[in-house]
């Protein structure tokens, strides 16, 4: 299969196939914080994230919420569909954390009365500033995608929450993104691992993702590797 680099991203890097429509994601160790002010990397980062993403979209799919998802084709490596992406990050937040609640004023750890939905305008130039509608209308997004991205959020938060409930860890918040295939068909897309959520242990409230790489909190190698497991480990 001969592969051609299309784009290279903070955490991944994607190429093209002889396939038609169809792509590879290929993880990286590296990392970056704070609009990539921060750097680092460990090994197995990527091929951490690549299995938790390959887990948890094959998990989604079974409940019915579609993506660009195909299979892994090796460690670092998943090959999806090729979309036009829409530049739009959403963010699902369950409990106060980061930047919300600087935002409103809450600390950190409590429990937001129902899940908030938050769009980011996917800009790295402009640091992927919080937007609302209005500002997405003027960007040229059109209010039934807008209207997408906010209930797939929901969606994949009401069949995640369980999910890691059952499993001992309690989902702060996440970031997923959204794009359209051939057809014009939205989809899940990305990926979803401790680089793109917030996972806290259930009874510690030890954290489990990369704000421990954020805010040099250490053992963050340990903490990918206690998610993999915990995210692969069979459920009766």
């Amino acid at each position: 299969m001969s592969e051609t680099l299309l784009y290279e991203g903070k955490a991944k890097k994607i190429f093209t196939t002889d396939e038609d429509g169809v792509v590879l994601h290929r993880f990286k160790d590296d990392a970056t914080a704070f609009n990539a002010e921060k750097r680092g990397s460990w090994e197995d980062k990527g091929k951490t994230n690549a299995a938790i993403t390959t887990a948890l979209f094959g998990y989604l799919e079974e409940h019915g919420i579609p993506s660009h998802f195909i299979e892994q084709v090796d460690e670092n490596t998943i090959k999806t569909k090729k979309l036009d992406m829409l530049p739009v990050e959403v963010v699902v937040r369950n409990v106060a954390a980061g930047s919300l609640a600087k935002r409103i004023g809450y600390e950190e750890g409590t429990p937001l009365r129902s899940p908030v939905v938050e769009l980011y305008y996917k800009s790295d130039a402009l640091g992927d500033p919080l937007l609302n509608w209005r500002h997405f209308q003027e960007l040229g997004v059109s209010d039934e995608d807008l209207e997408f991205c906010e209930e797939l959020g929901l969606r994949v938060n009401e069949a995640l929450w369980p999910f890691f409930d059952e499993r001992g860890v309690t989902l702060v918040d996440f970031k997923i993104e959204v794009g359209k295939d051939e057809t014009g068909t939205p989809m899940l897309a990305d990926e979803i691992s401790p680089d793109t959520c917030r996972f806290w242990d259930k009874e510690t409230g030890e954290r489990m993702d990369k704000d421990r790489f954020r805010r040099d909190l250490g053992g963050v190698e340990d903490a990918y590797a206690e998610m993999l497991r915990r995210v692969t480990e069979a459920k009766s």
